[in-house]
């Protein structure tokens, strides 16, 4: 279960991706938030400079491959077959 922190703040799937430059910029400065999705917290976003991480683990600039599909299976798995099957798995439709 997501833990919500109380100086996040709250906001929509949908706020998300239709005002991601806004939310950029505000994370850039600081601010943390919650995305929540049918009422239920799905990611947090939050700085990087409170993120802990390994600099020597990283793939790239602030880059860390947690699956890599290739090795799964030749060429990658399509990213909408992840999707369905993680929605699957938790029960969730789109």
């Amino acid at each position: 279960m997501a833990k919500f922190i109380e100086k996040d703040s709250i906001i929509g799937l949908k706020d998300l991706r239709d005002n991601v430059d806004k939310y950029i910029s505000a994370v850039g400065k600081g601010k943390r938030f919650t995305v929540f999705k049918h009422s239920k917290p799905v990611f947090a976003i939050v700085p990087p400079s409170e993120v802990e991480y390994d600099i020597n683990e990283l793939d790239g600039r602030g880059w860390k491959t947690l699956v890599d599909f290739t090795k799964i299976k030749k060429g990658g798995i399509p990213i909408d077959d992840v999707i369905a099957s993680i929605e699957r798995v938790h029960g969730q439709d789109r």
